[in-house]
């Protein structure tokens, strides 16, 4: 026995929209065009081969899956006027429509004579869904499933189709028309390979469009990706983005094109073209080079965050922690030349360096926003190994007094941070406190620089092998 439940529905919907995603001149579909956003979206443009009359007229076209509130014409000249769309292609949706209906259920296969094995079937009449209600031949109402369900193939819809009723100045063979549909993203990947162990240095970047296609498949389409958070009216994720968030079981990696692809700037984003027809197939990732491989100059830094809460009192602190010491790498990216005159779209950077067989390792990976051309590119690689800090608070005290009738509390506080080096060389040691509202460093060991209204830095020179401490007094009123 079967249960019609959420679960059903859940299962059954994916393996048939894995199935309509396709925009293939097979299916009366060609000359596709597709711009894909990071956050999914995916604008199809379509050139159908089908005649379009002068004046009025009604077509049914078979688009696939889409939003259908995103349908529009390309043509200036070419109105559609309604347009009633069925993308219903789930078991689920079939099951709707076989209310009122007698339908078939197989059971599994039965033996009769001589060994011959049939398949046990039984039919029931639907009487409801949501739960299902079906009567038995019986008589007796049941709200299981008997068995697999087969339905009449006026049931099914096998492909969402579009009906069309359109207004046309002129005759025309073929019909353009745009639309949304998801099932693919896609993001950015640098590798930056590190030269030399100093703390400054040259590196060698690479960077390319990853492109994932977790549904969608369009054969030999022009491919646009756009760079940019670009506004989503939809308050919540829709059903058909809810559809299509199964993953495809096979993963594979496709150069997608040999030269890099055209970049444009587009409203207030970026438009990457890849420059070759591209597949897609779920379950595939695809990649395209964005630009020539580009030496930039690099800084490596060593960071120790604060330990003063962002906002709100200021707390006594009884004992001695490790804190530790972040290391990040700035890549140069002045005006002027290619690599800084180049927007870069958000992804991963992996970070690599040569050991000393001349292998190259991965020495860090950072997530990296979308970051617009002239600003240079900072790129956290993780924990130093060979830097140690610790932190300890060693005054502590506060007091209460009332300014214009409203009370208010001051906390000082005295702190110590010792950093140890075990490498060979000097290094500079970035030591940070950040905070919100009313606060002052009173005085330091190590002068103190005012980043900016939140952000105060110590820079500690650490010798090698050695050690440097820094001493603070805060003050801070809430």
């Amino acid at each position: 026995m079967f249960a019609l439940s959420r679960a059903f529905i859940r299962t059954a919907a994916p393996l048939v929209v894995f199935t309509a995603l396709v925009l293939t001149p097979r299916a009366g579909v060609s000359q596709t065009s597709l711009t894909i956003y990071n956050d999914g979206r995916v604008l199809v443009r379509s050139t159908v081969p089908v005649r379009v009359p002068r004046g009025g007229s009604s077509l049914s076209v078979p688009l696939g899956t889409l939003d259908p509130s995103s349908l529009f014409s390309l043509d200036s000249n070419v109105v559609i006027q309604r347009a009633s769309y069925d993308g219903a292609i789930d078991a689920a949706s079939a099951f709707r429509r076989a209310v009122g209906r007698r339908i078939s259920f197989r059971r599994g296969l039965r033996t009769i004579a001589n060994g011959v094995q049939v398949d046990d079937t039984v039919s029931a009449l639907v009487l409801g869904v949501d739960p299902v209600r079906l009567q038995l031949p019986s008589g007796q109402i049941t709200f299981q499933l008997p068995g697999e369900p087969l339905f009449p193939p006026d049931l099914v819809v096998t492909a969402p189709t579009a009906l069309l009723s359109l207004q046309s100045a002129e005759a025309r063979d073929a019909l353009r028309v745009g639309y949304f549909t998801e099932g693919a993203r896609w993001q950015a990947s640098y590798q930056v390979v590190l030269g030399g162990s100093g703390a400054t240095g040259s590196a060698r970047v690479t960077g390319a469009a990853v492109i994932t296609s977790e549904t969608l498949r369009a054969d030999t389409a022009d491919i646009q990706l756009l760079a940019g958070s670009v506004n989503s009216a939809a308050a919540s994720p829709s059903p058909l983005r809810n559809q299509m968030m199964a993953k495809a079981g096979r993963v594979a990696m496709d150069e997608a094109a040999s030269m890099p692809v055209g970049e444009q700037r587009v409203g207030e984003f970026h438009l990457y073209s890849i420059p070759e027809r591209l597949t897609l197939l779920p379950g595939v990732t695809s990649s395209a080079a964005l630009f020539a491989p580009a030496s930039v100059r690099y800084e490596r830094s060593y960071v120790v965050r604060g330990q003063l809460p962002y906002w709100g009192y200021l707390p006594q602190q009884p004992g001695e922690e490790e804190v530790p010491v972040e290391v990040s790498y700035m890549l140069k990216r002045p005006r002027r030349t290619d690599f800084g005159d180049r927007p870069l779209p958000g992804g991963v950077a992996r970070l690599f360096q040569a050991d000393s067989a001349g292998r190259l390792q991965l020495v860090g990976e950072a997530g990296m926003d979308h970051t617009p051309a002239g600003e240079d590119l900072r790129l956290s690689a993780g924990t130093a190994f060979d830097f140690t800090a610790k932190r300890v608070q060693t005054t502590y005290t506060t007091r209460r007094d009332s300014v214009g009738g409203t009370w208010r509390t001051t906390a000082t506080a005295d702190y110590r941070v010792t950093i140890s080096n075990a490498t060979d060389s000097t290094a500079t040691v970035d030591v940070t406190e950040e905070r919100r509202g009313d606060w002052a460093v009173l005085s330091s060991s190590t002068p103190a620089e005012k980043v900016s209204s939140s952000v105060t830095r110590f820079r500690v020179r650490v010798p090698a092998r050695g050690d440097a401490v820094l001493t603070y007094r805060v003050r801070v009123i809430w």
